[in-house]
């Protein structure tokens, strides 16, 4: 019976496809379900032999544990440079969607916040 491995939705296909590249490698025989546009099937990685997946899983977990490692390396290069991304960088990059979220977050605390606010004020 078929053994869920790797949930797709979300994941960059940069990731996807190292995944499945992965697998090849090793010889994990897998299949893949694509996304439906009714969301009745899950996007994701299968195994086709259920003693596959230990070992599957482990080399999951190491190319997870590398990837997190190189990410976090290059995050921290680019702070040493002074290119990461912050609050101000973002904003300069698409102002108006910036103001567009920053307006929605404000009405969304506004209507959140004013009946605790105006509880005890029953003029």
């Amino acid at each position: 019976m078929a053994k869920l491995l790797f949930k797709l939705k979300g994941v960059p296909d940069s990731e996807a496809d190292d995944v499945r590249q992965l697998l090849d490698q090793h010889n994990i025989a897998f299949y893949e379900t694509p996304p439906n546009i009714w969301q009745v099937s899950m996007e994701a990685i299968w195994l086709r032999d259920d003693e596959q997946l230990e070992q599957a899983k482990q080399l999951l977990a190491e190319y997870q544990q590398q990837l997190s490692t190189r990410v976090k390396g290059e995050y921290a290069e680019l702070e040493k440079q002074g290119r990461a991304p912050n609050l101000w960088s973002r904003f300069k990059e698409d102002p108006m969607q910036f103001i567009v979220f920053a307006i929605i977050i404000a009405l969304v605390l506004y209507f959140s916040i004013t009946p605790f606010t105006s509880f005890g004020s029953n003029n």
